[in-house]
């Protein structure tokens, strides 16, 4: 049981995880930007069935091959595929990978009515592992209880609308989404208690995410070099998407380290 946890639980690492092969371009644009195509090999487009049809829903992280994290509000009772290796929603590109859907585990204490109650993660199993090259690789996960610290420039990924009630991105993006610490982001004039401790705030000016980028990554750089995924995208104000003082909310990660790695592990 000891090995086949090890190999469950470092398999991302052993994999290299949080080392692109093609680095981000990363800047201090504000409001979003075309991502280099397969700078964020770990982003992935989770799609629901519609005729016969596939249409993007929400984003998510290749954690290990055959395991994807996205948001618990993402999960319905539609039928779901994943498609890891994907850079323009527009088009049939050849280093994609559609992948089908064992099992999905949402987290026990997720609460469809209470959002802001928090525990908005799920596990995604795929159907077949994924296979990992220079286009598709995983990212890391923070250890459990790591904190990003305030102003930690850190950003967010997906193809979420790009303004509120906007179309939605053809191609990856990615804004700069700078940590907004927990005793500023709960603060009276921010998000005040709808903010819990097991959430990180990033933003809170015109950089934001919209709908479309839910369950999608938080991408955070170590201090080793790689890039840790330190939040799952959750929700954004109601008054729109880019609202002073009320950054997107994402579930953070490093809460939820043991339940993700338990997960793996039971399934």
């Amino acid at each position: 049981m000891m090995k086949a946890a090890l190999v469950l639980l470092f398999a991302a690492y052993a994999h290299g995880c949080g080392r692109p092969t093609y680095p981000p371009i990363v800047s201090r644009v504000v409001n979003g930007e075309d991502a280099q195509p397969y700078s964020w090999p770990w982003q992935i487009s989770l799609q629901y069935r519609s005729g016969s049809r596939y249409h993007h829903t929400c984003g998510g992280t290749l954690i290990a091959p055959n395991w994807v994290m996205t948001a618990g509000h993402c999960i319905g009772s539609r039928t779901y595929r994943v498609v890891v290796g994907e850079y323009d929603l527009t088009r049939q590109e050849i280093y994609e990978q559609i992948k089908g859907v064992e099992k999905i585990v949402v987290h026990p204490n997720w609460d469809d009515n209470c959002l802001s109650c928090g525990n908005d993660i799920a596990m995604i199993k795929l159907s077949s592992p994924a296979l990992l090259d220079d286009k598709v690789q995983p990212a890391c996960i923070p250890e459990s209880g790591e904190i990003a610290p305030h102003n930690d420039p850190c950003y967010i990924t997906g193809w979420g609308r790009i303004y509120s009630g906007g179309p939605l991105a053809s191609k990856l993006q990615q804004a700069i989404l700078p940590v907004v610490g927990h005793s500023v982001c709960s603060g009276s004039s921010w998000w005040g208690g709808t903010v819990k401790p097991t959430m990180i705030c990033g933003g809170g000016d015109i950089r934001s995410g919209c709908h479309g980028d839910s369950g999608g990554p938080l991408n955070c750089r170590g201090v080793d070099g790689r890039w840790y995924v330190q939040g799952v995208t959750s929700f954004v104000s109601s008054r729109g998407c880019n609202t002073l003082r009320k950054p997107t909310v994402f579930t953070r990660t490093s809460s939820f380290t043991k339940w993700i790695s338990d997960t793996m592990l039971r399934n």
